[in-house]
């Protein structure tokens, strides 16, 4: 008898396992196209990132820079700098600025982000670009600026609040000084950051609502669904990566904030210092520059802020897998 059993069909587009099977030839392509930016990448950064590692284990001074070699210390410098009461200050201003920064950033930027959705085309492209001028500021011209409107002579704040009732806001307002306590020096320069970074924020949730399909605000409105509902029902899950990219750069931003600061407050007002400003001061400020010191804080802060970035990385990493 004939065999009328079905012959077994192949797969289209698979080919039978074996020696003859062609190998795959790795491809360079990628990886050359990449390795300037790489190499760029490793000379600004890596190498100075490393040579600050090495220091942070160094006594590194005016002798070392004339040429003598350093002294290897070990973990002196961060025994140092973790025993000094103004690290912990320092620390701690970093951290009250970041949290109360990056909170109203976020809000107003994300309110500002919304309004800008609502207006026209016309309107939103005008307003987008005043906004974006704030953004464009150097963070120098930014401080500048600052420093003038809150300054204790002539300044318009100042001005501004002298005239204004005494029983609404007090007397004395003329000559007032913002930068004498760290409580006033940090809210003149969280005014000035949060209206850096807002820009950026409010622009960025923009370009997310734009993405957004408008049936689903169509759907919501038949449901009978208000403003705030909406945006944590709808506007917020679809924007969440944008929420949480904006969120760390923030964090990294805030966190390290020195060229505003400097600028505002100085080097004689050492009870306002921030871990960069501290770092500065401990590195460059005084006679005898102690670059072993400076090069510890500035590790305990990156480290800081890598534990940040890896944080965000692993929240990224869980909705990649949850999708």
């Amino acid at each position: 008898m004939l065999d009328t059993a079905p012959a077994v069909r192949r797969p289209p587009g698979r080919r039978p396992s074996g020696r003859g099977r062609p190998r795959r030839r790795p491809r360079f392509g990628p990886y050359l196209l990449i390795a300037p930016t790489v190499v760029v990448i490793a000379v600004l950064m890596f190498w100075p990132m490393i040579q600050i590692g090495i220091m942070s284990f160094q006594k590194v001074g005016n002798r070392q820079l004339r040429g003598e070699p350093a002294e290897q210390v070990g973990t002196q410098n961060f025994d140092t700098i973790l025993k000094d009461p103004l690290f912990w200050a320092a620390f701690r201003h970093t951290v009250l600025f970041a949290v109360v920064a990056v909170s109203l950033t976020m809000v107003i930027g994300t309110l500002v982000g919304l309004l800008l959705n609502k207006l026209g085309k016309r309107m939103s492209s005008f307003v987008s670009g005043g906004v974006m001028v704030a953004w464009a500021t150097p963070p120098v011209t930014a401080a500048i600026i600052f420093s003038w409107l809150f300054g204790s002579t002539g300044g318009l704040v100042n001005w501004t609040l002298d005239k204004l009732p005494d029983a609404l806001v007090g007397g004395g307002w003329n000559d007032y000084n913002w930068f004498a306590t760290p409580l006033s020096t940090y809210t003149v320069l969280t005014v000035c950051v949060v209206w850096q970074a807002c820009p950026f924020v409010a622009v960025s949730v923009l370009a997310g609502l734009k993405s957004v399909p408008s049936e689903l605000y169509e759907a919501a409105r038949v449901d009978g669904s208000g403003p705030w509902r909406t945006f944590w029902s709808l506007t917020y899950p679809m924007l969440k990566p944008i929420f949480l990219v904006v969120l760390v750069m923030s964090i990294i931003w805030d966190f390290k904030v020195f060229t505003q600061l400097f600028i505002m407050s100085g080097m004689a007002n050492r009870d306002a210092f921030n871990l960069s400003l501290y770092g500065y001061s401990e590195a460059f400020g005084a006679l005898n520059p102690k670059l072993g010191m400076g090069s510890a804080i500035a590790a305990v802060l990156t480290l800081i802020l890598l534990v940040v970035t890896a944080l965000y990385v692993r929240v990224m990493v869980r909705q990649g897998e949850t999708r």
